[in-house]
């Protein structure tokens, strides 16, 4: 690959785009596979979500037994900065369905996105942070890849290219098709607040309060909560994923943008209104993190899609590449969440083909954009799964290149056995159903 800012790397390399957990994983099993990699990221700091959004608690690792059913290097992640910090994980084995988010693993961001610094650079990763991706054109049997860095546009040419944005802009340019819902889930904007006298809260009259406003559209109920009416989530999570940015698909720039200033604006109505609540005089709000949250935007047609009832029911999938474990997990702008359950007993599984946008070659996905219908999306978009995806990626686009193949024709045993060296915990083969078996 060469640039014309002076940077020369082998062609046979993997550019991955985006820095989020699922960038971040794919880039170190690449290096870790014997590959060179080139990661790109739109903003200045890895992580994504976890440390752009404030949502810094990855899950879920482990089943309803407590047995671990991720692993790989987004646990050797999260378990290091839980180590560095001196921080304890929650106890596993007391799963319970209805509490399920108390299993999730906080982790100080700033610890958090300095390890992944500090691995990426270990690895020989070359990273490009205020970089993003301005168009790709197949070239025989590489892309010729565009990027937007600050100096200006830069011409790289790649072996593979994964699509780690989480709202599939590099297939979109790749001229890849996309799955668009209608409507998408909310988004959230999360703060920090400081200042609350809680002892001096009038919880009654703060709601008649909300109903004067909102009667007058001075505030409105998703700006304090999940539901339709007044809600006390704002507080009682002194800020932090508790409102809703509705109505807006954030998957390009123009939505992206439309969907950060209605957050900045939520936030100041929220402040606004609290501010002139008995307790609240001195309330203080500080950004948990700089963006909007995105849960839906795109995702990707694959080779191969997890179905809502597949991952419901924890059907077998074929060539399967990762374990997933989280409830449906859908927010609704009229109902708050619809919540739906897995069948007790069942671990959902991703196939491969689920990363392989169809018609498509030398381009991966992974992350929350990866093929599946939109309700087994809303479990497969979360974090544990976006690093099981990444790593999963990183080690198929490595693998084919060291065999010189199509990504389709790199047998499954080979990508498996590189997965499970590298630590990953993988759903069982050729068996009847993938219920209760958490086995490698």
């Amino acid at each position: 690959m060469n640039t014309e800012s002076g940077n020369s790397f082998p062609e046979n390399t993997v550019l991955v785009v985006g820095a989020g957990v699922s960038g971040v994983c794919a880039a170190l099993q690449c290096a870790r596979s014997g590959i060179r990699c080139l990661l790109i990221e739109r903003s200045g700091i890895n992580g994504g979500t976890l440390a752009l959004s404030g949502i810094a608690s990855p899950g879920l690792f482990f089943d309803w037994k407590g047995r671990q059913v991720i692993a790989g290097i987004g646990w050797e992640l999260v378990h290091e900065c839980v180590e560095t910090c001196g921080d304890t994980l929650p106890e596993f084995t007391r799963y319970r369905a209805e509490d399920f988010w108390r299993f999730e693993i906080p982790v100080d961001p700033v610890v958090f996105t300095a390890l992944c610094d500090e691995k990426l650079l270990a690895e020989g990763v070359e990273v490009r942070y205020h970089t993003m991706l301005a168009g790709l054109q197949r070239q025989g049997n590489s892309w010729r890849a565009t990027v937007c860095e600050k100096d200006g546009l830069q011409k790289v040419v790649v072996r593979c290219v994964i699509d780690c944005t989480g709202d599939a802009n590099a297939v979109v340019q790749a001229g890849g098709r996309v799955r668009i819902p209608p409507v998408c889930q909310p988004g959230t904007s999360s703060v920090i607040c400081s200042g609350i006298n809680r002892a001096q809260l009038i919880p009654e009259q703060m709601e008649n309060d909300f109903r004067k406003e909102a009667a007058a559209g001075r505030i409105f109920p998703a700006d304090l909560g999940w539901s339709k009416g007044y809600s006390d989530l704002f507080l009682s999570r002194n800020g932090t994923n508790a409102n809703h940015i509705n109505g807006i698909n954030g998957g390009d720039s123009r939505g992206r943008s439309t969907m950060e200033i209605c957050g900045r604006l939520a936030l100041l109505r929220s402040y606004r209104f609290l501010k002139r609540q008995p307790g609240c005089e001195n309330l203080h709000m500080q950004y948990a993190g700089l963006e909007c949250g995105v849960r839906e935007s795109r995702t990707i047609v694959g080779e191969a899609t997890v179905t809502d009832e597949s991952y419901r029911t924890g059907a077998p999938m074929a060539d399967p590449i990762a374990y997933a474990f989280y409830p449906m997990d859908l927010h609704d702008a009229e109902e708050g969440i619809l919540n739906t359950q897995l069948v007790p007993g069942a671990l959902p599984s991703v196939p491969r083909g689920a990363l392989l946008p169809a018609g498509q070659e030398g381009l991966l996905a992974a992350g929350r954009i990866i093929s599946s219908t939109r309700k087994a999306n809303a479990g497969l978009r979360i974090q544990a799964v976006c690093m099981a995806t990444g790593q999963a990626a990183g080690a198929w686009a490595a693998l084919a290149i060291r065999n010189d193949c199509p990504l389709r024709e790199l047998p499954y045993e080979q990508l498996r056995a590189e997965l499970l060296r590298c630590g990953a915990i993988l759903p069982a083969v050729n068996t009847q159903s993938n219920h209760g078996n958490a086995g490698k």
